[in-house]
């Protein structure tokens, strides 16, 4: 590159998102430290502690970033399919060799580090989605570019279901924003599955029959002010009959699908059973944690919750915990307003990109961003089960800071050569 391409470049290059990624990536090295703080390893560098790893993590980190954003953009295009094969045959050798934790074989064994399949078929998915999605010769949405763009989604949750890790496999269905915002699926499809999960909670609190009768009211009020179109009237009864199926299905799925500590996590989500010390004992050692730090939290290293080790997990899955104990609502709402900052910021990005495929993986980045933060930081606090999944860029380890760092500098990569491209 001569001076004025490499000014051109550097210029082009979206600094700002590049200082909320480096800006969560410190809060996140400073609360592990706090998280599992050791008096006798005090250095926030001692490699002999999960902080001083995670040092490690984000300078390799940065360096990855940094070589994203010189490669050429058109090599992650073009090798989108190679890398999923890759992910795909990595995400089947860790049921082979993976290393079993807390009931999950997630994990593949490398020395002192295990890196983790599933983190990275994230990545993959998004890149081959839009690979797949924007080289269609027919631009119009069809039912048979669903369904290929569905199996590339599915194929990996079933991959990671078998691990089993369901919170990471739940993470993939995020993807379906992709497909709605490409015009795959309609407003209406959204609506009935936001219904769909509406009818599960209540139905799981409710006597079914009572609900029956609740849905054949309103499909009847609804029929009978649309009277004059005898296509609205069909419509209500089909709604009614579908939704009458569905919930008296819902105790079967609930009690033949789920483990049993799936239902117990909803049922303390729901409120219909009080374990603290069994089941309930995380989310109820979390409130506790999050509450405690009141307004302007207790100071750094002061939180006697985290360095108790009541919360589980407190340097991984419930990292927010001691960002709500230590840091308080206003640390906790600062930290949030970063994420939100950050999310608007890809969705920008994703609109002014001048190829489909940049759109489209830009839009998956994002969506796996928001189901992360979203679930992570509800399951802390209780409005959501406890799925166990990381907070981006906060919690510990190498394979989730490594995967999104990746899914995000890859689209910075593509926003920074969008001038030099033409759209498809």
């Amino acid at each position: 590159m001569n001076s004025l391409q490499e000014k051109s470049f550097f210029g082009r290059i979206d600094w700002i998102t590049i200082l909320l990624w480096f800006t969560l990536c410190l809060i996140g090295w400073f609360n592990i430290h706090a998280a599992v703080y050791d008096p006798e390893n005090p250095g926030i560098f001692n490699l002999a502690t999960n902080y001083g790893k995670q040092s490690i993590y984000i300078f390799t980190a940065l360096i990855i970033g940094i070589c994203i954003l010189i490669i050429d953009s058109r090599f992650f295009m073009s090798s989108a399919p190679i890398i999923y094969f890759v992910v795909v045959l990595l995400l089947i050798l860790v049921l082979v060799v993976g290393r079993n934790v807390a009931g999950n074989q997630a994990w593949i064994p490398l020395g002192s580090f295990r890196l983790q399949p599933s983190e990275f078929g994230k990545l993959a998915t998004c890149l081959t989605l839009a690979y797949y999605l924007s080289n269609q010769t027919n631009k119009n949405p069809n039912l048979k570019t669903l369904f290929v763009g569905a199996c590339i989604v599915l194929f990996p949750v079933a991959l990671v279901m078998l691990q089993p890790d369901t919170g990471s496999a739940l993470a993939f269905f995020s993807l379906t924003f992709v497909f709605y915002r490409e015009g795959y699926v309609s407003t209406g499809f959204l609506i009935i599955g936001g219904l769909a999960i509406f009818l599960f909670v209540i139905a799981l609190l409710i006597n079914q029959w009572i609900i029956i009768g609740c849905i054949a009211l309103i499909c009847g009020f609804f029929a009978f002010t649309m009277r004059k179109k005898r296509k609205n009237v069909i419509n209500m009864a089909i709604l009614f009959v579908a939704s009458s199926v569905y919930v008296l299905c819902v105790d079967f799925a609930y009690e033949k699908i789920l483990q049993p500590h799936q239902r117990n996590r909803i049922d303390i989500v729901l409120g219909k059973i009080d374990d603290p010390r069994g089941g309930g004992y995380n989310l109820n050692q979390s409130k506790i944690a999050i509450g405690s730090g009141q307004l302007f939290g207790k100071g750094y290293l002061q939180g006697t919750q985290t360095k108790y080790n009541f919360v589980p997990e407190q340097s991984t899955d419930f990292i927010f915990c001691t960002i709500g104990e230590e840091w308080g609502f206003v640390g906790s709402v600062v930290l949030i307003a970063i994420y939100l900052t950050l999310l608007l910021r890809i969705v920008n990005i994703a609109e002014r990109q001048r190829t489909a495929f940049a759109r489209i993986y830009a839009y998956g980045v994002a969506s796996i961003l928001f189901f992360h933060f979203f679930i992570n930081i509800g399951m802390t606090i209780g409005l959501v089960p406890v799925i166990g999944i990381p907070l981006p860029f906060i919690s510990y380890g190498g394979s989730s800071l490594w995967s999104f760092t990746i899914l995000l500098f890859i689209l910075l990569r593509f926003d920074s050569s969008r001038k030099g491209t033409v759209g498809i």
